[in-house]
């Protein structure tokens, strides 16, 4: 089974079941098959060959649904990129692949175009909309044909289905090597416990370019469910309002998304009755918004879960122990072993705190063409020859064995030579009532070696100042924990995936 065989097969079984909603546009699956044939076929055409980088500059679309399908069925290599990425990193990346062609949006030419100019081995531009005609390489996006035909490209599940590449919290973003067993291996582990079912209505308003998008619109359209594409979650009452008229059963969300939904005005007049399941990856939900999400819809699932582009998924909480276990993400997912080592590399027990190392089907093959970073993630594991992924992120366990992020190892503050873990000062700051997004940093301090410094978002009109937090947080942390300078921001800076850039603020 190779990553695009499930769609496929689900096509020819329920052709005109409902596929994609996309605002006024509706497409059947033997509609959206019929468009992934037709890409797949002029890919061909453009000389697109079996492990080729095909990258996917694409908005949350139809035509996104439809490229990285046609992109898996050429045999070529599917790689996504988030539609704001300036030109400067497009044609990085472009350069970085070797890409030999593009699948994008007219209306993101001020981007794509100068990248086309400076990458000399991508021989065809297919563009959704109308072609700008400053490039002999661009062509038109091809219509849905249904007699084009349909072929199987020679793979195996062990050729690369996708390079993802790194949000870029730190250095240079790194492409994530992921074959069609990785991919299908962590869709089998997801889905086990989620449990998504064909009747389902996933609201996906999370961009498709990263894992955690991308990943429910294959699983969505792998089971013969219904996705309702929007294009942002930059409007919340537009996306309140699709999803109440679409009766959206799944949606998958970040802190952001839920709090964006939640903090709207009058937000009891959406029926969104129809939700049963709640998914939360990206960044860490604060327990102040798991409780206000479960007071929102009482009927609906809570899942908390860890993941990172290197495995997509690492952990999730069930829901039946949100309450036991607060702040946790879980344990392992199906299929696979993981652990906690100290700095030394032993094993820990239940109860420790370490980095977290993952073994399983899921795991990358590492980052592309750049073997020094590979061997710093990827390290030999219990059995010969095998590899295991060191995540780079530190957690401690309790007695049954339930995660408890702590932070990134970059991340980890050390102030009066104690070390502090910024999520558990930002987890305090969050039971204010008022604050909406929260960051904590270390920045240097000729007498503390570095100091906490807090930057925090509010609701408008809380009336919290800088006095107030610093106050709260002295209440509930050890001193040398609470800030000891706190800046109110209109936005804290983030990654396209969603997470914070800590190091953008430090």
């Amino acid at each position: 089974m190779l990553l695009h065989h499930a769609f496929e097969q689900t096509a020819r079984r329920v052709p005109d079941k409902l596929a994609l909603v996309a605002g006024a546009q509706r497409l059947t699956y033997s509609e959206l098959h019929h468009q992934v044939r037709a890409l797949a076929h002029v890919l061909r055409e453009d000389g697109v060959l079996p492990g080729d980088r095909v990258m996917l500059v694409l908005e949350n679309t139809p035509e996104f649904a439809a490229a990285v399908h046609a992109v898996l069925a050429a045999g070529a290599v599917a790689v996504p990129i988030s539609p704001q990425t300036k030109k400067d990193k497009l044609a990085f990346i472009a350069s970085d692949t070797r890409a030999t062609a593009m699948l994008t949006h007219a209306q993101l030419a001020a981007n794509w175009a100068p990248a086309l100019q400076g990458a000399p081995a991508l021989r065809s531009c297919r563009v959704a909309g109308r072609l700008t005609g400053a490039d002999a390489r661009e062509r038109p996006w091809p219509g849905a044909d249904a007699r084009a035909p349909e072929f199987e490209a020679a793979r195996i599940d062990q050729d690369l289905a996708a390079l993802i590449y790194t949000s870029g919290t730190t250095g240079v973003p790194k492409g994530a090597m992921l074959t069609h067993l990785n991919m299908v291996s962590a869709w089998a582990s997801v889905q086990a416990y989620l449990g998504l079912r064909e009747d389902d209505v996933i609201g996906l308003a999370l961009p498709p370019v990263f894992s955690y998008g991308l990943y429910n619109l294959l699983m969505g359209l792998g089971l013969g469910a219904t996705v309702m594409l929007e294009r942002t979650a930059a409007f919340p009452i537009r996306l309140a309002e699709a999803l109440a008229r679409e009766r959206v059963t799944v949606l998958p969300g970040v802190p952001t998304l839920f709090s964006a939904l939640l903090d709207l005005p009058n937000f009891s007049r959406f029926d969104l009755g129809a939700l049963r399941l709640l998914t939360n990856a990206a960044a860490a939900l604060p327990e102040s918004h798991v409780q206000r999400i479960r007071a929102a819809w009482p009927l609906a699932r809570l899942y908390s879960m860890y993941g990172l582009t290197e495995c997509k998924r690492a952990s999730y909480l069930p829901p039946e122990e949100l309450d036991r276990r607060p702040g946790s993400v879980g344990r392992g997912i199906p299929n696979q072993e993981h652990w906690l080592v100290n700095e030394q590399g032993q094993r820990l027990p239940h109860g420790s705190a370490g980095e977290l190392v993952v073994r399983g089907s899921h795991v990358m093959r590492g980052y592309w063409e750049r073997p020094e970073e590979t061997h710093e993630r990827l390290r030999p594991g219990p059995i010969a020859g095998e590899n295991v992924l060191y995540t780079g992120d530190l957690f401690r366990s309790d007695a049954d064995g339930f995660l408890y992020f702590v932070a990134r190892k970059d991340d980890i503050i050390k102030t009066r030579g104690e070390k502090v873990a910024p999520r558990e000062v930002e987890n305090a700051i969050y039971q204010l009532d008022g604050v909406t997004g929260c960051a904590v940093v270390g920045v240097p301090d000729e007498s503390l070696g570095q100091a906490v410094k807090a930057y925090v978002t509010l609701r408008p009109g809380s009336g919290l100042s800088e006095r107030d937090i610093i106050k709260h947080c002295l209440t509930r942390l050890e001193s040398h924990m609470a800030p000891k300078a706190v800046a109110v921001v209109d936005e804290l800076p983030r990654t396209e995936s969603g997470k914070i850039r800590h190091a953008s603020l430090r």
